[in-house]
């Protein structure tokens, strides 16, 4: 297989980039040459956000395009366009951001959808620029020749978004941990390198259309991944699991400052945690135990030194440390039916 990857050097188009070379296909990497390239790729420098920008891709043919750009949806519609009659299939990694807030419990891929994203559009806002791009594949390569991963939570090695490596740092730490509960709250995510095979079996299967791309609900739990963590760093951190109603009332935001929680029974949970992706599985998608994910990016951090290379605005902080004292300091007992 020939592939070309519209970036190809960070998190979800790396994790590809070596998926597809781990299958011996042939890889080529468009992108503006700011992070080294992984080796055994060709690679193509170009900015799709400048004039004139795809000139180096004006040549070439490949059995498809691999595309997670997020911003200006215009720059899928320039690049889909140029590359129509030379790409065999338009792979492009969305989000379920792209369904209308707050999809039910249990949604599929019909479920409605944003409103207001173009193809042609410039910068607005996440959901509707992935709408846009994905608008774009479809606009260009049609509707059989164009996948549309929407994915979930994605974690493992080169998060460049900070979750994960949040949670491994504050338990390395040590001391008591702010664990926020139940413990078997289920969660739903998908290790960045399941994602990537995904996709490459997407292009092997020829298949096209919608997927919710994330694992089946509960294929790890809020306390299975912490678990899993505090058993990877060692130490003497202590999970203090704590009940989602002490987390609200201190005003500490789920998602963002509690990294991949969000309160059970919740419009946000419902949406984050809860999508159908029966159609993923019956088509190739694998999911590796959570263990293996948070030891692989435990390890990963420690090959860099364990600084996160944030790309994105929208990066994670965590916690205050400060913050996690006083709640901690202030709530007498835990989730009932676990240890303080």
């Amino acid at each position: 297989m020939r592939l070309l990857v519209l970036g190809g050097t960070e998190f979800a188009g790396r994790a590809v980039v070596e998926a597809a070379l781990g299958r011996g296909w042939d890889v080529t990497v468009f992108n503006r040459g700011r992070h080294e390239s992984p080796a055994g790729v060709r690679s193509l420098r170009g900015d799709r956000t400048s004039p004139d920008g795809l000139t180096a891709l004006a040549e070439g043919e490949w059995d498809a395009v691999v595309d997670t750009w997020s911003a200006a949806p215009h720059a899928v519609r320039d690049a889909a366009r140029l590359l129509r009659d030379r790409a065999g299939r338009y792979v492009y990694v969305s989000s379920r951001s792209v369904y209308e807030w707050a999809p039910p419990a249990g949604y599929g891929e019909d479920a409605p959808l944003v409103q207001g994203a173009e193809a042609g559009a410039g910068q607005t806002d996440y959901a509707r620029d992935k709408r846009g791009g994905e608008l774009a594949a479809v606009e260009e390569f049609g509707a059989d020749r164009s996948v549309l991963v929407r994915s979930g939570l994605l974690l493992g090695p080169y998060e460049n978004v900070g979750r994960l490596p949040w949670w491994l740092d504050r338990i390395a730490r040590g001391g008591p941990v702010l664990a926020p509960g139940p413990r078997d709250l289920p969660l739903q995510y998908v290790d960045i390198r399941d994602h990537s095979e995904w996709i490459l079996g997407a292009v092997e299967q020829e298949l096209s259309g919608p997927y919710n791309l994330t694992s089946p609900q509960g294929h790890a739990t809020m306390g299975e991944l912490l678990d899993a963590c505090a058993a990877t760093v060692g130490g003497s951190a202590e999970l203090r699991w704590t009940d989602p109603e002490v987390i609200l009332d201190a005003g500490i935001e789920p998602w963002t400052q509690l990294p991949a929680w969000v309160p059970p029974g919740s419009d946000m949970h419902d949406a984050l945690h809860s999508a159908d992706v029966s159609r993923a599985v019956a088509t190739g998608l694998r999911c590796r135990p959570v263990a293996e994910t948070v030891a692989d990016t435990w390890a990963w951090l420690g090959d860099i030194g364990g600084t996160v290379p944030k790309g994105a605005a929208r990066a994670v902080k965590g916690l205050d440390p400060e913050v996690e004292a006083k709640v901690l300091a202030a709530s007498a007992e835990g989730v009932p039916g676990t240890t303080p």
